[in-house]
């Protein structure tokens, strides 16, 4: 094996024991996360704040689209939300004829600690605060 091979072949090694560490680093901040999120939910049932029907938000257009779930926004704007079981949701989905009629459901997300990390509009907050927030200060329908 020639020196460039082996340069090369070392630092495919070196991007994929990177690559490993993240992927666990994510893993193990989701399952943080999805923890907080429960206890949070336990929190708000039992502080009497319902779980509520949500909807979504076109990525166009205006208005909010039907889903099945239930849970509780976590920000007034209502773009992210959670459920009873841990599940973290991004509150946007296609707003297409199809979507606005039937209704649609977003996928869930990976939770993540820092909500908002690496977002333009420089809104982060940590996860356990902002779960806090919406214990004193729900938002309502």
């Amino acid at each position: 094996m020639s020196e460039g091979e082996e340069w090369t072949r070392k630092r495919h090694e070196v991007f994929a024991a990177k690559e490993q560490a993240l992927k666990a680093a994510r893993e193990q901040e989701h399952e943080q996360a999805t923890a907080m999120i429960r206890e949070a939910a336990a929190q708000f049932e039992a502080a009497g704040i319902p779980a509520r029907p949500l909807r979504a938000r076109p990525f166009r257009g205006s208005g909010t689209i039907r889903t099945s779930l239930h849970g509780w926004y976590l920000k007034h704007d209502r773009t992210l939300a959670v459920d009873a079981e841990g599940r973290y949701y991004v509150m946007r989905v296609d707003g297409g004829l199809l979507n606005r009629l039937r209704g649609a459901d977003p996928e869930p997300s990976p939770a993540p600690l820092v909500v908002g990390r690496g977002a333009r509009d420089g809104d982060t907050f940590r996860l356990e605060d902002l779960l806090q927030m919406r214990l004193e200060d729900p938002v309502t329908p």
